[in-house]
C-alpha cells in the first residue's frame, strides 16, 4: 500500500475524533494534551461507486476496494521543534507520512479546553506551520554546514549543493514552507528528497465544525479558506462529532441519519477522496466474476508499473495491457461486448494508466 496521510493539529481540535470515525477504531479521545503519544494507524477503504457498479455488473463473488493509511499523530504545541511537549518524537512521526491532514478547530465548546485559551484557526495553523519550518531549518542548516566544508575542495557538486541549500534556508527563514523553493535541476531535486523535510509534504486543511455549521460553515471556516487560498491549499469541512456517530451506525441507519442532516454522503468520504487527490493517486480496476478489485497507483504510472502493483511477475514478464475505459465498460455491459465494439485497446510498455481504466494484463515469466 504505502500511501499514508498523517492527521496533525494542536491538542483538543478533534484529531482523534476524526481518526476514530475514519477507522471506527474507538481510540480514546481525551480532553487533555498528549492523549495520543504513539501514533495510531488505521487502514481505510476508499469509497468508490465505480467499483460497486463494476462488481454488480459482472456479478463478482469478491469485491475489494483500494485502501489508504491514516496516522493519528499526537497534538503538537508551540516549541515542539525545540522538544516541547515531546515534540521531537511527534515531528519524527510526521516524517514517516506522505501527506499532512491538518485538523483545525472551527467550533466553540466551553467543555473542551483550547490549549491556547481561545478559538483562532489562523493562529493555530501558524503555530504548527512554524514548528514544522523550524524543524526543517535545523535540518537544512546542519546539511549546509557540511556542504560548505566539502565545497572548500572546489568540487562543483558541493558548491552547487551549498548554493541550493542557501536558497532553501532563505525560503524557510522567510517563514515559507520548503515546497515553495524553486528547483532548477535534478541534482537539487535529489538533495531536497534526501533531506526528508516536513514542509515539502502536501497539506490539506480539515475544518472541524459543530453540527450547526456543517451546511454553511462559519466565520472561522471563512478565514481558514482565505488563508488556504493564499497557500494554494484546499479545505474540507466536516463535523467530527457527527462523523464519529455515523461511523457506529449500520448502513440503513446511516442513510436515514444523513437524510435527516440533509447530507448526501458522510463528510469522511470527501476527506478520504481529498487525501487521495492530495497524494496524486488514481485508481484502476481488475474485473472478473471471481474478484473485482480497485488498485491505487500514482498519476503517471505506466502499464508495467501498474501490473507490478498486482504482482512483481506481472511487471517483470509484462507483454501488454488490454484496457477498457470505465465508461465504455459500463455502457457495453461486459468485457466481451467492449471487445466486439473495438473499445478494448491493446497497450504496450509506454502506456500511462488513466483513472478508471479496467485492465487485463498479459505477461510471461
Amino acid at each position: 500500500m504505502g500511501f499514508r496521510c498523517g492527521i496533525v493539529g494542536l491538542p483538543n481540535v478533534g484529531k482523534s475524533t476524526i481518526f476514530n470515525a475514519l477507522t471506527a477504531a474507538a481510540i480514546d479521545a481525551e480532553n487533555y494534551p498528549f492523549c495520543t503519544i504513539e501514533p495510531n494507524v488505521g487502514v481505510v477503504a476508499v469509497p468508490d461507486a465505480r467499483l460497486d457498479r463494476l462488481a454488480e455488473l459482472v456479478k463478482t463473488r469478491n469485491k475489494v476496494p483500494t485502501q489508504m493509511e491514516f496516522v493519528d499523530i499526537a497534538g503538537l504545541v508551540k516549541g515542539a521543534s525545540q522538544g516541547e511537549g515531546l515534540g521531537n518524537q511527534f515531528l519524527g512521526h510526521i516524517r514517516q507520512v506522505d501527506a499532512i491532514l491538518h485538523v483545525v478547530r472551527c467550533f466553540e465548546d466551553d467543555n473542551i479546553v483550547h490549549v491556547d485559551g481561545s478559538v483562532d484557526p489562523l493562529r493555530d495553523i501558524e503555530v504548527i506551520g512554524m514548528e514544522l519550518i523550524m524543524a526543517d531549518l535545523d535540518t537544512v542548516e546542519k546539511r549546509l554546514t557540511k556542504a560548505r566544508n566539502q565545497a572548500k575542495s572546489g568540487d562543483k557538486k558541493f558548491l552547487a549543493e551549498a548554493a541550493f541549500l542557501e536558497r532553501l534556508q532563505q525560503v524557510l527563514d522567510a517563514g515559507q514552507p520548503a515546497r515553495m523553493v524553486e528547483i532548477e535541476d535534478e541534482a537539487e531535486e535529489a538533495v531536497l528528497k534526501e533531506l526528508c523535510l516536513l514542509t515539502t509534504k502536501p497539506v490539506l486543511y480539515v475544518a472541524n465544525v459543530s453540527e450547526d455549521d456543517i451546511a454553511d460553515g462559519n466565520e472561522y471556516v471563512d478565514r481558514l479558506r482565505e488563508q488556504a487560498g493564499r497557500e494554494d491549499a484546499k479545505v474540507v469541512t466536516i463535523a467530527g462529532a457527527i462523523e464519529q456517530e455515523l461511523s457506529l451506525l449500520e448502513t440503513e441507519e446511516q442513510r436515514e441519519f444523513l437524510a435527516e442532516m440533509g447530507m448526501e454522503e458522510p463528510g469522511l468520504n470527501r476527506l478520504i477522496h481529498a487525501g487521495y487527490d492530495l497524494l496524486g493517486l488514481i485508481t484502476f480496476f481488475t474485473v472478473g466474476e471471481k474478484e473485482t478489485k480497485a488498485w491505487t497507483i500514482p498519476k503517471g504510472t505506466t502499464a508495467p508499473g501498474a501490473a507490478g502493483k498486482i504482482h512483481s511477475d506481472f511487471e517483470r514478464g509484462f507483454i501488454r495491457a488490454e484496457v477498457i475505459a470505465y465508461d465504455d465498460y459500463i455502457s457495453c455491459g461486459s468485457e466481451a461486448a467492449a471487445r466486439d465494439k473495438g473499445l478494448m485497446r491493446s497497450e504496450g510498455k509506454e502506456y500511462v494508466v488513466q483513472d478508471g481504466d479496467c485492465i487485463l494484463f498479459r505477461f510471461n515469466v
